[in-house]
């Protein structure tokens, strides 16, 4: 049935979002072969409950439990050995979806055998273009980041989410935000998932770099996804010093 294709959630405490992300992504994917892993980092809230009181008897959902918060990236990289599909998305507990947008980027996928990663249109819920970066960070735009006024974006800003592309097209960019990556599973095996220095924070820009040292990464318009983008770091002094900290060991990573 369809092209193969898998996707993972990570949760750590999300409650108030996951019901609506399964529940779409389960509903939005009748054109593929799918199935959805669910990784649960210890979630206190009834997160897990929740998913496995509503979804439990759905045969295409597999739930992880860690037993413990293991971050962001070492959630997702457990599926690793797990799938055999054509494709994979990784998917943050804060996304809707509203069509079959799987079957759109394993679709557009399979016309371009060198696109190794894709990512799609993000949208705040109310439909409006989430402002997010598309080339490799670096210092000055994360400043213009921090500084943003989305309605009236600097300079910065501008060039680090290449707002002076025409957004109605596919186009090459650098660096795919973490909150709904969709890899050719071939690639994101190929450089073994994401790197483990990082808990959270900078593992998207990380292995963005990584794929697109073989294959291309393609910001793609024809598929949207809907983001609540909680900006959680801004106001959370923990996760601060956790961006922080992943922000130094990316740098580091990459200062040549």
């Amino acid at each position: 049935m369809g092209t193969k294709t898998t996707a993972c959630i990570v949760t750590h405490n999300n409650i108030k979002y996951i019901y609506r992300t399964v529940a779409t992504l389960l509903e939005h994917t009748k054109g593929v072969d799918f199935t959805l892993y669910i990784v649960d980092n210890a979630s206190t809230d009834g997160t897990i409950e929740l998913v496995e009181k509503e979804f439990g008897n759905e045969k295409n959902l597999k739930i992880i439990k860690t037993g413990r918060n293991i971050g962001f990236g070492a959630g997702h990289n457990i599926v690793l050995d797990l799938i055999n599909s054509d494709y994979h998305c990784v998917v943050n507990p804060d996304i809707a979806i509203d069509d079959d947008i799987i079957l759109k980027m394993a679709d557009y996928m399979e016309e371009n055998s060198d696109i190794g990663l894709l990512s799609p249109r993000i949208c705040f819920p109310d439909g409006r273009d989430q402002i997010l970066g598309k080339r490799d960070p670096k210092l000055h735009y994360l400043v213009g980041s921090r500084l943003r006024d989305d309605e009236d974006p600097n300079g910065w800003l501008v060039e680090y989410a290449m707002l002076n592309e025409d957004y109605s097209k596919p186009f090459d960019i650098e660096n795919a935000t973490g909150c709904f990556m969709f890899f050719r599973t071939k690639a994101f095996k190929s450089v073994g998932g994401f790197d483990k220095r990082y808990f959270l924070y900078f593992e998207d820009c990380d292995i963005s770099r990584e794929i697109s040292k073989t294959s291309r990464v393609v910001f793609y318009p024809g598929a949207v996804v809907y983001h609540e983008w909680g900006r959680d770091s801004k106001r959370n002094f923990k996760l601060m010093a956790v961006h922080m900290k992943s922000m130094l060991s990316y740098f580091w990573k990459w200062r040549r």
